[in-house]
């Protein structure tokens, strides 16, 4: 196994910590933040291993669950990647661990579920293994064959979506996303990114981007029309995904 570890220019010393305390591991030290997908492709193109694992900053891992994603993978090989159950610190799922593309009927029923009943469309304390569009990529298992397919994260996604865009060319090329509730780490959550103003735009720009790549101008313009009503209604905060 090896550790990657990319600062994306942090304004404390976990660079330092890290260079000092685990020498082991490879850090690679940005003099400005590069992103979520910039920064995780640089950690992926200087490693060698036969899977890739994204984790977040803000994550921890409990005991057997990297052995146990490797072993679900090794398993099942029409698996492009899985990911596991997200659990925050006091032991219960979280949201957004996985999900469906966001397509304009999801986030339509999206919407009117939030609106109207106050819930989300997800039980997210699933208990069973089920194939999902994507997994989050706080903790997402890739296999490194794949990567030289369909090649690496969009870098012109900062952050949010950039998880929703790798699964879906997976999806292309015919694998299948995994969600494994049979493992789980800790997600600490808004950590390693705390909700803020620029925090919305960078998921709004992102989802904006993804519907020009995935979904065509009139699916992107009817998203953006529809968009305006929800944020005013809900005063919704998109920084609360991750």
């Amino acid at each position: 196994m090896e550790i990657v570890v990319v600062d994306n220019a942090s304004s404390d010393d976990s660079a330092d910590m890290v260079q000092r305390e685990f020498p082991g591991v490879r850090l690679i030290r940005n003099t400005s933040n590069a992103g979520f997908s910039r920064a995780s492709n640089q950690g992926i193109v200087v490693s060698a291993g036969r899977y890739v694992l994204l984790l977040n900053s803000d994550t921890r891992f409990l005991l057997g669950a990297l052995e146990n994603l490797i072993l679900f993978m090794e398993q099942h090989p029409e698996a492009g990647a899985c990911g596991p159950r997200l659990i925050g610190p006091d032991g219960k799922a979280q949201a957004f661990a996985f999900g469906e593309d966001p397509t304009l009927r999801y986030l339509f029923w999206r919407g009117l579920n939030r609106l109207l009943w106050h819930r989300s469309l997800h039980n997210w304390d699933r208990d069973q293994v089920q194939e999902v569009d994507w997994v989050s990529g706080a903790c997402l298992l890739v296999r490194r064959d794949i990567i030289g397919r369909i090649g690496l994260l969009d870098e012109n996604i900062f952050m949010y979506f950039e998880d929703n865009d790798w699964c879906l060319r997976m999806r292309e090329c015919g694998w299948k996303i995994y969600h494994n509730p049979h493992v789980s780490i800790i997600h600490i959550g808004g950590k390693s990114f705390s909700p803020s103003m620029a925090a919305r735009l960078a998921y709004y720009q992102s989802l904006d981007y993804f519907y020009t790549k995935h979904y065509g101008p009139l699916a992107r313009f009817l998203v953006r029309v529809c968009l305006v009503p929800y944020r005013f209604l809900t005063g919704y905060s998109y920084a609360s995904r991750h």
